[in-house]
């Protein structure tokens, strides 16, 4: 290949793969060592000195961390005596003085400098008459360098050197002739000392600029982007810069979320608040405890039981809230390291679940617009995939999301061509704004009429089916082709999968591929237990994963539709960050609502939780699990641990002074373990000449074993997941997927086995794996399981709320759901799975278990508050009060 060389010398090695470049000042004179070497010490920050070899010092040959000959011997004199980047201890470069340690290395003796610890000068070699030796083969003259064009070996896999990145400067030769380095043709050529590559020495004693120490600098940039934080270079609004000494890294390998703490200025005086009534209670206890009623002790002994509950779950409500913190994602940077330009997306992909019972409660319609909402999400269609799970197994929600699967081949376009939010269209086309606002493109008037009468048109056929669905027939539904409905009886019925969309062929409007739509009602049969909701998500889990085992899933309630379309970009922020996103095990969106006049007289919108405990609770382990908005990990739903972080290695005896040494011991000692590491190695290796005879009888034994133990953890899955061979290997890939090779009928049989009503007798299901049973609110229960195992969870707040449902409108739905949360947390209380006694030794953070037990002991508060309520009036009654009278001289 022919390279032009610019007048500069190339050398480099073949058998290596390198190309070094040196290159010279373009006007020959060179101002200061900086200018020579280009690099400044890491630690003094003074400037690299030039040996007088000619050549830069390097202190590290390892990694070539800049550091200056000064801080080099203070580091070997007084300091750990290692490289401060690749923590390796430093080798004598010559002309420093021995330290102790140095007997141990293979280096050449340097008698004159053995113990000169005075500082040693730098100076520039006197050029000789010899010539420099090419190490790329081609040779160069002795008397001038050629100018014309030479043939150069390329030996950087392709990559271009440039001019600007060379590491290796070269001073100029002491002549008067010439302002460069390499002379003029008609000059004579002034020669240096000659200077031969040896290929036993380390390549970083010759310069940076090899192809070894770019990769090893690749390397160390990739572990500090991890370690330290990243601060965007730009300047603020008041025009000042921000602190140049942080790293700066390209936006796609910055973090893709950050926590914002609470300004002190409000926290500290809340926690000041809370110390403070901590102290009251202190001394009003003090007082109750020490002064008792002996007239009316029983009166007495009650109050005090009372108020001592009241401060006990006091106490357990507010200190879950001591380290509130709040969350900002950047979705520009998630989008720049997982979809580049020309490459399919690399996000992962994301099964979506949507539950529902019974359509005469749940209006179709809203199950409707919360599935196209799930459709015409900003994500890759390819990724997506929204599983229905009819619990009631009614044709009328058949029907319904037949109908939705039909109109979403025209909703989902419109929605994506001009960016509407929200995309669910009973909400969309309810707004009251302007909707020509921002909107420039010239058919966005024309297409937003004739969609809306599409939708009109659909709202029709939804409330048709709903008014036929109001008699039932005497047979029972029939199907179009005459079938008689397989759910017509709701407690025996075969399971039934329908996949509507994501098939080959169908397409929307604009031709263009939709998410996967898939119909699922679970098997039901007399005489066994289905586990109501807990049930028909994890058949979901199931059937899921045997058609499209996404690595993450979504569950929301039929009524909560999604108001924001980068929800799921929002919460891949965390699930797919590189750094901390491996022991996230969901990530919780606060709910929110539609319909809530400004004096919210049912409190739906529950600020004190979703807004102050939540985002405490982020501060500790995580948020609880609220059982709808949530994106979970399908690792996580299947019982395992969370991964275990790697503790940092263990000091040695140079993290500390000789006389304050208590991690190792003294040298001595390590060297006293040495000897005796020796002598038992000697008894080894005598030892293992009589073990070699019988190791060639163990080998035949080995492959045995290694069948047995393959067995053996087949059985050990089984029994935990199933009799389905489908599933059980879905549940060992982490990143999800199937293979492409299996038949979509085999995988749709396979699908239907997973969801027969019989398929989780003996196995964990319920109890380590997926939602877990035993309580009506198992969301909280299946937080609770995962926390215990290690996981984190995450509280995800977007400016523009990630989900919307639909509150109770009358005072008796609300008191019936307030109902259901209290008897759930009750048969938690009393279940094996109370917080109080369950999961210590595991990785649940102990002012998280507080915030459990204060989630399954509130509903107990209300027999001593309604017991305190009638203290009052016993006391009228009787004449008896609970506090001592001022006339006993108290």
């Amino acid at each position: 290949m022919v390279m032009d060389t610019g007048g500069r010398l190339v050398a480099g090695s073949h058998n290596r793969n390198e190309f070094v470049l040196i290159n010279a000042d373009e006007i020959g004179r060179i101002k200061s060592v900086q200018e020579l070497s280009g690099q400044i010490c890491q630690i003094c920050g003074d400037e690299v000195e030039i040996t007088v070899d000619g050549e830069l010092f390097i202190a590290c040959n390892e990694c070539g961390f800049p550091v200056c000959r000064t801080c080099y011997e203070y580091e070997r004199r007084e300091g750990n005596q290692a490289c401060p980047q690749c923590k390796i201890r430093y080798k004598r470069v010559k002309g420093s003085p021995r330290v102790e340690g140095d007997e141990e290395e293979d280096s050449i003796d340097d008698l004159e400098h053995e113990f000169d610890y005075g500082n040693i000068e730098t100076s520039v070699v006197t050029p000789s008459s010899e010539a420099v030796p090419s190490a790329c083969g081609n040779h160069v003259g002795s008397s001038r360098l050629a100018t014309e064009d030479l043939e150069i070996p390329f030996f950087t896999c392709g990559e271009e050197i440039f001019s600007d990145q060379h590491a290796i400067i070269v001073p100029p030769p002491f002549s008067s002739q010439g302002n460069g380095i390499h002379p003029s043709p008609s000059s004579p050529l002034p020669s240096l000392q000659p200077r031969p590559m040896i290929p036993e020495k380390d390549t970083a004693l010759y310069g940076y600029g090899s192809v070894a120490w770019k990769n090893r600098m690749e390397e160390w940039k990739k572990r500090q982007s991890d370690k330290f934080p990243v601060v965007k270079q730009q300047e603020d609004n008041d025009g000042s810069e921000l602190d140049p000494d942080l790293p700066v890294m390209d936006e796609g390998r910055q973090p893709l979320s950050r926590k914002l703490a609470i300004a002190s200025s409000k926290i500290n005086p809340y926690r000041l608040i809370i110390l403070l009534r901590l102290v009251v209670l202190g001394f009003f206890f003090h007082y109750r405890l020490l002064h008792p009623v002996s007239d009316a002790y029983g009166l007495w002994i009650t109050s005090v039981i009372c108020e001592i509950w009241f401060a006990l779950s006091w106490i357990l409500d507010q200190f879950p809230k001591w380290y509130p913190i709040q969350r900002e994602t950047y979705l520009d940077r998630l989008s720049m390291r997982y979809e580049k330009e020309g490459k399919p997306s690399e996000l992962d992909a994301i099964d979506i679940f949507v539950s529902t019972v019974d359509p005469m409660k749940e209006p179709p319609l809203i199950t409707a617009n919360t599935v196209l909402s799930i459709l015409a999400v900003d994500y890759p269609v390819e990724k997506v995939a929204c599983y229905l799970s009819d619990d009631g197994a009614a044709m009328l929600t058949f029907e319904t999301l037949s109908e939705t699967s039909e109109f979403a081949r025209k909703w989902v376009p419109f929605c994506k061509k001009f960016c509407i939010e929200p995309r669910a269209p009973e909400w969309y086309f309810s707004q009251k704004i302007d909707y020509l606002k921002n909107k420039v493109h010239p058919a966005f008037v024309r297409e937003r009429r004739a969609m809306k009468r599409e939708y009109e048109e659909f709202k029709v056929r939804i409330n048709r089916l709903v008014s036929m669905a109001q008699k039932v027939p005497e047979e029972g539904w029939t199907m179009q082709d005459g079938t008689p409905w397989p759910g017509n009886n709701v407690w025996d019925h075969p399971g039934m999968i329908q996949v509507f969309l994501g098939q080959d062929g169908v397409r929307d409007v604009e031709e263009n591929e939709l998410p996967r739509l898939v119909y699922v009602s679970r098997e039901k049969r007399p005489g066994f237990e289905h586990h109501k909701k807990a049930g028909a998500m994890n058949s979901l889990v199931r059937a899921s994963a045997v058609l499209s085992n996404a690595p993450y899933l979504l569950n929301v309630d039929c009524d909560h539709y999604i108001n924001n379309s980068k929800a799921l970009r929002e919460a891949m922020c965390f699930m797919m960050d590189p750094t901390s996103g491996k022991k996230v095990c969901y990530v919780q969106f606060p709910q929110r609502f539609d319909g809530i006049d400004n004096r919210d007289r049912y409190s739906n919108r529950n600020v004190v939780f979703f807004d102050i405990n939540m985002k405490g609770l982020d501060g500790l382990q995580g948020p609880i699990y609220v059982g709808t908005g949530c994106v979970f990990r399908r690792q996580a739903l299947y019982g395992y641990d969370a991964p275990i972080k790697k503790k940092p290695p263990s000091k040695t005896c140079n993290c500390w002074p000789k006389w304050c040494c208590l991690c190792c011991g003294s040298r001595k000692n390590q060297r006293e373990k040495l000897k005796k590491e020796k002598k038992k190695t000697l008894k080894q290796k005598e030892a293992s000449k009589q073990i070699h005879a019988l190791e060639t009888v163990k080998e035949r034994t080995e492959d045995t074993k290694n069948e047995n133990q393959s067995i053996v953890f087949q059985e050990k899955l089984e029994k935990k997941f199933g009799q389905s061979p489908v599933f059980v290997a879905s549940t060992l890939l982490e990143n999800g997927g199937i293979p492409k090779e299996v038949c979509s009928t085999l995988l749709l049989k396979e699908a239907i086995h997973v969801i027969s009503c019989g398929y989780e007798d003996k196995t964990e299901w319920g109890k380590e794996v997926g939602w877990i049973y035993g309580s009506v609110t198992e969301d909280i229960l299946t937080g609770f399981k995962m926390h215990c195992h290690g996981w984190r969870s995450v509280y995800c707040v977007p400016k523009r709320p990630a989900f919307k449902g639909s509150a109770p409108i009358n005072l008796s739905d609300r008191l019936q759901q307030v109902l259901r949360w209290a008897l759930g947390s009750v048969e938690i209380f009393l279940s094996k799975h109370c917080p109080i006694w369950y999961g210590y030794g595991g990785g649940l953070k102990w002012l998280e278990r507080i915030s459990y037990i204060n989630s399954v002991v509130y509903p107990w508060t209300s027999i001593p508050l309604i017991v305190y309520c009638t203290l009052p009036a016993i006391c009228l009654l009787t004449g008896k009060f609970i506090v001592p009278e001022v006339s006993d001289g108290v």
